[in-house]
């Protein structure tokens, strides 16, 4: 005789539609172990039955794989992929209510050629209050005077290294969904956020010289106008409407562009970039900036 059919093999085919037709395609072990407790009486399957088995059964009978994420400077952890997902949507997964930005929108939104290997992905943190203090020249010259701090916070999957950003609160200021390679849904910076995101931290987009031609390719694209409201909102201490203008003008933007960011005020030296060694000055932007560039 034929063996019986145990209750999460008869449950089998409402158990793949209900994850085939899902918007998710990466899962936490706590994921899947909640889809588990809130569709047990409907497929039927014991009390008893753990998340562990649950899971053991899907990646065997399904779609479901293993995705192992590993850091060389804190624990990994597994997510759970169904079907193809890109990498983009594995680092997303990695932190909650997260999105991708920096050079990663930079090549998201095509304002790049350049194909890195670095997956930025940022979860805001909590509000915090404004530093006491006015801002001076003095604190200027020596904030800038290092190299910029960088997160230590990565993690290994597959040819990608996905590095943890943990931002100023802005409430997901500027975020939208774009379609990823897979057509799937993907949180990123729009194109304002990101030239603003990576004029404050170059680092995290390939350095100054890569910044610039994102400026250059998205010249015809960008809005000033949501650029300078999101700007305005983000309510930097340090003066970055000096840089991004200063941008603007070697990436060929019509002056009448970015002489909107001009008038915001020119009251202190600035600085491109962190800890340069050999510089020049703009006067007309009041900014120091690598020499060569």
């Amino acid at each position: 005789m034929p063996r019986a059919l145990s209750r999460i093999e008869i449950a089998k085919p409402d158990i793949i539609k209900l994850f085939d037709e899902g918007p998710k395609r990466v899962y936490t072990r706590a994921e899947l172990a909640s889809i588990l407790q809130h569709n047990r009486a409907f497929w039927r399957l014991a009390q008893g039955t753990r998340v562990e088995y649950f899971i053991d059964f899907l990646m065997e009978k399904s779609r479901l794989r293993a995705i192992d994420l590993k850091s060389t400077n804190y624990q990994g952890f597994t997510r759970y992929a169904w079907g193809d997902v890109s990498p983009y949507q594995v680092a997303l997964s990695v932190r909650p209510r997260s999105y991708l930005s920096h050079g990663t929108a930079v090549l998201l939104h095509g304002l790049t050629d350049v194909l890195p290997k670095v997956i930025y992905v940022n979860q805001e943190q909590s509000p915090k209050g404004s530093p006491p203090g006015g801002l001076k020249q003095e604190s200027i010259d020596r904030a800038f005077s290092n190299q910029q701090r960088q997160s230590a916070y990565s993690l290994e999957y597959d040819r990608w290294r996905i590095v943890l950003l943990s931002g100023k609160n802005t409430g997901n200021l500027g975020v939208v969904q774009i379609a990823g390679p897979l057509q799937e849904p993907l949180g990123v910076t729009g194109i304002e956020r990101t030239l603003i995101d990576i004029a404050v931290r170059p680092i995290y987009a390939g350095g100054v010289f890569q910044v610039l031609q994102a400026y250059r390719s998205a010249k015809d694209r960008v809005s000033v106008n949501s650029l300078m409201a999101i700007l305005k909102k983000l309510d930097y201490v340090y003066p970055y409407h000096q840089v991004i203008g200063f941008y603007m003008q070697r990436a060929g933007y019509d002056e009448k562009r970015y002489g909107r960011l001009r008038s915001l005020g020119l009251n202190f030296d600035f600085y491109l970039s962190y800890g340069m060694k050999d510089s020049d000055f703009d006067p007309s932007w009041r900014l120091h900036y690598p020499k060569g560039f």
